[in-house]
């Protein structure tokens, strides 16, 4: 059975909790540190001061009652005890009490008196129940030890130094921990609440809901990674509509041709068409509606590649007014059975970097909805012309019947028409403008589209200049 691995609230919550325990322990040494270096070796550093005032005031020579005496007053005069002894080896008879040490003078200490060097010890007595620190200071004849002073004091514990503050301290440092811990276990719980709706979101995600959102509580990491996660899953959502209804749309736009070269192969092979010339009208519908699924398929395949980036443009500075003459060239004879008039106002100065094909194919798409649109004896007006140093405009207008303007933002979406039923009887996918869209993207440019109902549409292209 595998081990119940820790949530990640708990990991923070143990996070949190070592971190104060670390700050106690610290805290602990900290004191024992400041006990040494502030008492032990303030303590220390004034035992050996008096010992060599007292020190100084020795002559040489054997030791004086005067100075004897003198050591006796300053003891009664210091917080010190003070002893004087002839020979430091003997120094341990004269202490009034037993003092735990090894031996209170060894030959490494009888060497450093000898060299003029104080020597300090540290030892338990069990009368006071404290530590006692003495320190022992040579009393030296040229060379020669003639005694030794010797003064100790027992150390106050920390126990005794804290007394008049732990009151205050403990009662407080119990509390700051209780509230740090319970802040501790407040901000897990802060940082793993959103990733538990998270967790829960993602899955009802992948059970295909993407109605559910996380709340966002804070404007910090979480609450932002929240938000930016509400934001995903509207854009999943938002996907998987379009690739919905992208699918419905294209089984829809097969679903007709289908109809209609299955329902008139069928009457041809059931023998239900009695003429021939009959039959040669089933046989144009038939290519005509394969024609149809052809051009659907072409564009759905062109439309995918551009849109995963498949095929790399083949950018090249070239002059756009050449690429938007020799496309209009291909549609003269369409006007001219529609008797359009075409005028057209090119800058034959402006370059682009940019792919001729793609290019000449949205003025394909653009040629063909004007000319489609356009009625007998209209007007298609085309102008190019340099807006700014680093960008140009390609402005399509014709004479159409144009669209409602509630309709305008819609164009360029896949498979949509302003007039369905027209559309598909005139042979459109409804997919040129996304195509056109795509394409105008990929060279870094924008299109707009402007009309009035009845007042024909204008398409606006802007696209950046080639700059050396």
């Amino acid at each position: 059975m595998q081990p119940k691995s820790m949530t990640l609230g708990q990991k923070i919550w143990l996070m949190i909790s070592i971190g104060v325990l670390l700050t106690v322990s610290f805290s602990y040494f900290l004191l024992n540190y400041f006990y040494q270096k502030l008492y032990v070796d303030k303590v220390e550093q004034t035992l050996m001061e008096e010992g060599k005032l007292l020190a100084a005031d020795y002559r040489g020579g054997p030791i004086t009652d005067a100075f004897r005496k003198q050591v006796e007053w300053y003891n009664e005069k210091s917080t010190a005890e003070v002893l004087l002894v002839n020979n430091p080896r003997e120094l341990s008879a004269c202490l009034p009490f037993g003092v735990e040490y090894e031996s209170l003078i060894n030959g490494d200490d009888r060497s450093k008196l000898l060299r003029g060097d104080t020597v300090t010890k540290i030892g338990y007595e069990k009368r006071f129940h404290r530590k006692i620190m003495g320190v022992i200071v040579p009393l030296l004849d040229e060379h020669r030890l003639q005694g030794a002073l010797y003064l100790y004091i027992p150390l106050a514990s920390i126990k005794e130094l804290t007394k008049d503050v732990a009151v205050i301290w403990l009662p407080l440092a119990t509390l700051f921990v209780f509230v740090l811990l319970l802040a501790g276990k407040r901000m897990a719980r802060h940082i793993t609440d959103p990733l538990k709706e998270m967790e829960k979101v993602a899955y009802h995600m992948s059970q295909g809901d993407y109605r559910a959102q996380i709340p966002v509580r804070a404007n910090d990491e979480v609450g932002r990674l929240a938000k930016a996660f509400n934001v995903m899953a509207k854009a999943i959502a938002e996907e998987d509509m379009r690739k919905r209804e992208f699918l419905a749309n294209v089984s829809h736009e097969l679903r007709t041709p289908l109809s209609y070269v299955k329902g008139y192969s069928e009457a041809i092979l059931q023998g239900l068409v009695k003429t021939e010339e009959e039959e040669r009208k089933y046989v144009q519908l038939i290519h005509r509606e394969a024609y149809r699924m052809e051009r659907l398929v072409r564009d759905l395949l062109d439309l995918a590649r551009l849109e995963g980036n498949n095929v790399p443009l083949q950018k090249t500075p070239l002059v756009f007014a050449q690429v938007i003459e020799d496309t209009v060239a291909k549609y003269e004879p369409f006007l001219q059975k529609k008797q359009i008039t075409l005028n057209m106002e090119l800058d034959h100065d402006i370059i682009l970097e940019g792919d001729a094909d793609r290019l000449e194919q949205v003025m394909q798409n653009l040629l063909d909805n004007a000319v489609r649109y356009t009625p007998a004896e209209g007007k298609i007006h085309i102008r190019l012309k340099k807006v700014s140093d680093a960008s140009c405009q390609l402005i399509i207008r014709d004479s159409g019947k144009g669209v409602p303007k509630e309709k305008l933002p819609l164009l360029g979406q896949r498979f949509y028409r302003v007039d369905q039923a027209r559309t598909r009887k005139e042979g459109g996918t409804g997919l040129g403008l996304a195509i056109v869209k795509q394409i105008i993207s990929l060279h870094n440019g924008t299109i707009s589209f402007f009309s009035e109902e009845g007042k024909g549409m204008e398409v606006v292209i802007q696209l950046p200049i080639y700059t050396e």
